[in-house]
């Protein structure tokens, strides 16, 4: 059913939701964004899924956006461009409020959209080695659809530290910055995963959908004016002059004027 992405649910009713572009380190593109929208669908009407595991395939969790797939935004016309950036918010939007514990299974380094993805997750563990970072800036771009679910995770003073400078950071930062709960070892993190979905297999379903609801209505939503706004601010960075120069740089392999 789906080519870049897998879904597979055991008979206990716990869906693995896997990012499946190993070779391209399961960069975000408009294919894999559309298929995640419609997993999300799928498995919100899925009355038998408990809970949902979120995890990539290969060595990187997801190393952004696809930069082939910007490039073709920046080239489009600007209804297009609005297009592009709205399917990508309303994905983001589609895993944060499915009414399913999500558990980010955090099994390589995760850069750009990939924090993103983090970001909605309920809980999030990662490896111990791996490597993060928010590097839209370095190409000319901004962290602009998955912003309203990095600040919600890591609070506006954290998000400073990162969001601007594009730095690589470590695990053990990714957990003090709020991103993972915990780091594990390689060959821990399935255990550790299989510990944080016990728990959800002894309580009602129906009562975790409306507590995550609860949460969310109680500061942790993300308002649709907010959303629209992060799509207006995609869609004006890609057609400012220094998106095109940061992404045309790093396909010809030579650094942007800033640089």
């Amino acid at each position: 059913m789906f080519e870049t992405i897998l879904l597979e649910v055991d008979s206990r009713g716990v869906a693995t939701l896997t990012l499946n572009r190993p070779e391209k380190h399961n960069a975000l593109s408009a294919q894999m964004i559309a298929e995640l929208t419609q997993a999300c669908a799928d498995i919100a009407e899925d009355d038998g899924i408990r809970v949902v595991v979120l995890t990539g395939a290969g060595r990187s969790f997801c190393a952004g956006g696809d930069l082939g797939w910007m490039r073709q935004q920046m080239q489009a016309d600007a209804q297009e461009r609005a297009t592009g950036a709205r399917t990508l918010a309303l994905m983001l939007n589609r895993l944060n409020t499915l009414p399913k514990p999500v558990i980010g299974a955090i099994q390589g380094q995760a850069f750009g959209g990939g924090i993103g993805m983090m970001s909605v997750c309920d809980v999030a563990i990662g490896v111990e080695g791996a490597k993060f970072g928010l590097t839209e800036t370095r190409l000319g771009l901004i962290p602009a659809t998955i912003s309203p679910y990095v600040i919600a995770r890591m609070g506006q003073g954290r998000a400073r530290r990162v969001m601007m400078s594009a730095r690589i950071f470590e695990a053990e930062e990714a957990v003090r910055l709020d991103l993972l709960a915990r780091t594990v070892p390689v060959q821990g993190l399935a255990e550790a995963i299989e510990a944080e979905v016990i728990p959800y297999l002894s309580v009602a379903p129906g009562a975790v959908a409306r507590t995550k609801k609860l949460i969310a209505d109680q500061g942790g939503d993300i308002p649709e004016s907010q959303i629209e706004m992060t799509i207006a601010a995609l869609v004006e960075t890609w057609e400012a002059d220094e998106a095109p120069e940061g992404i045309g740089a790093f396909f010809d392999k030579r650094k942007p004027v800033w640089g």
